[in-house]
């Protein structure tokens, strides 16, 4: 055996053949394994390797970033970098399609430089899931981006092969390294390390060949852009008591007769959506408010009237409350979902950690209609109960006991129409509808776009309400914009500006600005 002399300094090395690779990677996705079998396979062969990781923060904010630098052995030991520089990355190998951006926002992808090695599949991350619009990221502006940052681009999607061989995404990415040629290493050597890990190991090595294949171009490289549609609640049509499914059968019918046929389709999915949530009787109040809507719309404007009612008085009247929280939480197929997810085999024991933030208004709520109201009427009361109940909660509903208490909150839906929340929200809509209706006759295309509106509110708690506030501030301007021939584009802009507007700042100003526009002095609050 040759001594090594530590002594050897980065300068002296440069000689040597150095490849430098980064991996970012999320939670779940075996950025650590996959780190730690390239350097297993590059020892294997005689090389000296170095990883490092810098951890991402926590809740998909950002990946973590594994840099590995491997060089050839001459027996002597040379100093290898902590971590990645821009303009100095050999290999980027990301675990998701937008961390592949981020590299290249980063400077770790060069033209002249860099293969890229990226899944194609999306996992939102924070900033697109609580953006009060649609913050998902553009996938194919990225993918072009990737295509002119990159010397070389492997896309493919990773998860699925991963998925359809019963294993994780390091496997298929480990393999599509292998396949890329960018290592100096054969197959063989690649899924040796794979053997010698020792666990699923089977599995693994099926990834292993998806993603090889892959990037050798023996396989189509699937580019999963984006999410999955939604699975429709009644796959194969409602179940259950005959009588219950036959009143359904009637609501249905009720829809082919009374609606025109561009209407029809949202119908359907609106229906579907308050049944689920509630019961047949609130299908029918749906419909009942859909008709009456309905009958303001202007047939040579392509039923848009309708169209959007159908689609938002559905989303008002299926409102989050704890309610429907605790019997979301509580569905079989939840449990299922999250089973699949996490890849749990049958004799793997799931836990599964909720956590709840439940606040003072969010107990009335809860409580009858009267009674709620009561406590909200005295603030010094209303606050007592939020300092002992506004309090993060986690709680495991994998036990008999939590599990229980949701299940019963969740059976509590037949109560509903009693309780507070309910009547807060029953009187909300009716005030919004009949906005529309007042409208309608001196302005149809901004008794649409009021319609759309609704879309600024959703969720519970907090977010509920910071949601209410930005529909209070966008419709403010309609009394302003009702006589204008372009108040219709005018509202739009403003709802999209809030969708957008995190702080209120640009809502302000562009409230502002429709003021000046209606000659008053008139300013947002």
């Amino acid at each position: 055996m040759n001594a090594i002399d530590p002594s050897v300094s980065r300068a002296d090395a440069g000689d040597l053949r150095v490849i430098k690779l980064a991996i970012l990677a999320i939670g779940g996705q075996g950025g650590g394994v996959v780190t730690d079998w390239i350097v297993a396979t590059a020892e294997r062969n005689g090389w000296v390797a170095q990883s490092t990781s810098v951890p991402g923060v926590a809740q998909r904010t950002g990946a973590t970033i594994y840099y590995v630098e491997m060089a050839e052995s001459d027996g002597r030991q040379p100093v290898l970098a902590l971590s990645p520089s821009q303009g100095d990355i050999d290999i980027v190998v990301a675990a998701e399609l937008m961390e592949a951006g981020r590299a290249v926002q980063r400077g770790f992808v060069t033209p002249d430089r860099t293969t890229l090695i990226t899944s194609s599949h999306r996992s939102f991350g924070v900033l697109e899931k609580t953006a009060p619009g649609d913050g998902i990221g553009d996938a194919e502006a990225v993918t072009g981006v990737l295509e002119i940052a990159a010397q070389r681009l492997l896309i493919a999607d990773m998860e699925k092969m991963a998925q359809e061989a019963g294993s994780i995404i390091s496997s298929s990415l480990f393999g599509a390294l292998a396949g890329s040629g960018t290592l100096p290493f054969d197959r063989e050597s690649f899924e040796e390390t794979i053997r010698e890990s020792g666990k699923g190991v089977t599995a693994s090595l099926r990834a292993f060949a998806s993603g090889y294949e892959a990037a050798k171009g023996a396989t189509p490289a699937p580019a999963t852009l984006h999410a999955p549609a939604a699975t429709p609640l009644f796959d194969a049509g409602p179940a259950g008591p005959a009588d219950l499914v036959d009143a359904y059968g009637r609501l249905l019918a009720r829809i082919e007769g009374e609606f025109a046929p561009p209407v029809r389709s949202m119908l359907r999915s609106g229906l579907q959506k308050v049944v689920d949530y509630q019961d047949l009787a609130y299908g029918s109040e749906y419909l009942d408010r859909v008709a009456d809507l309905a009958r303001l719309d202007d047939p040579a404007g392509e039923h848009a009237l309708s169209i959007a009612a159908a689609k938002y008085v559905a989303n008002a009247m299926a409102y989050d409350d704890v309610i429907r929280v605790a019997d979301l939480k509580t569905r079989q197929a939840r449990f299922e979902r999250v089973r699949n997810e996490t890849r749990a085999t049958d004799d793997q024991v799931l836990t599964i950690t909720e956590y709840m933030h439940p606040r003072g208004e969010e107990v009335c709520g809860m409580l009858p209609a009267r009674l709620g109201a009561a406590i909200e009427a005295r603030p010094k009361l209303l606050a007592w109960l939020d300092r002992r109940v506004n309090k993060g909660r986690r709680v495991r509903t994998d036990t008999i006991r939590w599990f229980l208490t949701l299940y019963a909150l969740g059976g509590m839906r037949r109560y509903r129409r009693a309780l507070l929340r309910h009547r807060h929200e029953t009187a909300h809509i009716e005030a919004w509808i009949e906005q529309v209706r007042a409208v309608s006759p001196r302005n149809h295309a901004l008794a649409v776009e009021i319609l759309k509106c609704r879309r600024l509110i959703k969720g519970y708690s907090d977010t509920h309400a910071r949601g209410v506030s930005k529909y209070d501030q966008v419709l403010s301007a309609v009394p302003m914009l009702v006589d204008r021939e372009d108040g219709a584009d005018w509202l739009r802009r403003l709802r999209e500006v809030a969708l957008k507007d995190e702080d209120g700042v640009g809502l302000d100003g562009s409230l502002r600005m429709v003021a000046e526009l209606d000659g008053t002095t008139q300013t947002a609050g």
